[in-house]
């Protein structure tokens, strides 16, 4: 088992988004903080402002997060619980879905939605620039140079620092780079579901962060017996730590984020960051699927 420290994040090693925005590559992901069907408040916010400041103690300087959490309820739950800022802090939000209800996402990205969920998200979090805007989804509606280009002009506004996409395909992530520069692709990973392996390919290549969400998914992986349970015993671990420890292994260009309503569960999560695999270990992980 990994030495405990108070900061236990900082193991992770440290990725600069953009060349310029240095982060711990273990971050959390805010999406949880809300209620059933990431609609509306959750049911201890208390609880939800005591898991955002525990992760910041814990060494944690990325937080993701969306308009469409809530919706707007994760974002300023973030405000209410560390406004202001500590200084090492990068905040990255999304827009492009709009919601109805609960667990109804719908693309919406239309230049004038785009921008006004910016200005949105700019007063919930209460900053004057978002350190990272993600486009959440590509609406197949709109143009793609539409859509990139409103966020190029908001951030030569000053409104965002650094643009990235969400669940793209290689050929998407390039026809956006013609329009912008891109720092950043969020697409679903774990080490049960590697069927993004080609973005995280390119990412790597490029130098691109590529934050997995949904990253301790472990399916049939944990079973009593099964590869995961056999090292996690080993390691004196939980599988969802292994499987956070095999995403940092995989790709120096890997944040994930995983996300949770918890402290407990937080402070479980982030101790993942201090678990250093062997090869023959990530390799045993790595062939299990």
């Amino acid at each position: 088992m990994a030495q405990e420290t108070a900061r236990p994040a900082d193991a992770s090693g440290v990725f600069r988004l953009g060349g310029d925005l240095p982060v711990n590559r273990l971050g959390y992901g805010a999406m949880q903080l809300t209620g059933p069907g990431v609609w509306g408040e959750p049911k201890e916010p208390e609880e939800a402002v005591r898991v955002l400041r525990r992760s910041v103690e814990l060494g944690v300087n990325f937080i993701d997060t969306a308009d469409s959490y809530g919706p707007f309820v994760s974002e300023q739950l973030i405000r209410k619980a560390l406004h202001p800022y500590p200084q090492d802090l990068v905040i990255a939000t999304k827009g492009g879905l709009s919601r109805s209800g609960p667990d109804d996402w719908r693309e919406l990205g239309r230049p004038e939605y785009l921008r006004q969920q910016t200005e949105l998200s700019l007063r919930h979090l209460g900053v004057e620039r978002i350190d990272l805007y993600q486009l959440h989804r590509i609406d197949p509606q709109v143009p793609l140079a539409d859509q990139v280009g409103e966020l190029l002009l908001l951030q030569n506004e000053g409104k965002i620092r650094h643009i990235g996409l969400s669940e793209v395909s290689v050929d998407q992530i390039k026809e956006a780079r013609k329009i912008a520069d891109i720092v950043s692709v969020q697409n679903l990973y774990n080490l049960a579901n590697r069927r993004a392996e080609d973005v995280l390919e390119y990412s790597e290549r490029e130098n691109l962060g590529f934050i997995p969400w949904f990253p301790i998914a472990t399916g049939q992986l944990a079973r009593p017996g099964g590869p995961l349970d056999t090292l996690a015993t080993e390691h004196g671990a939980s599988p969802s730590q292994l499987a956070l420890a095999w995403l940092l292994r995989r790709s120096p260009v890997m944040l994930p984020i995983p996300g949770t309503s918890r402290v407990a569960h937080l402070e479980e999560n982030i101790r993942a960051a201090q678990i250093t695999l062997t090869d023959a270990q990530f390799q045993a992980l790595s062939q299990a699927v």
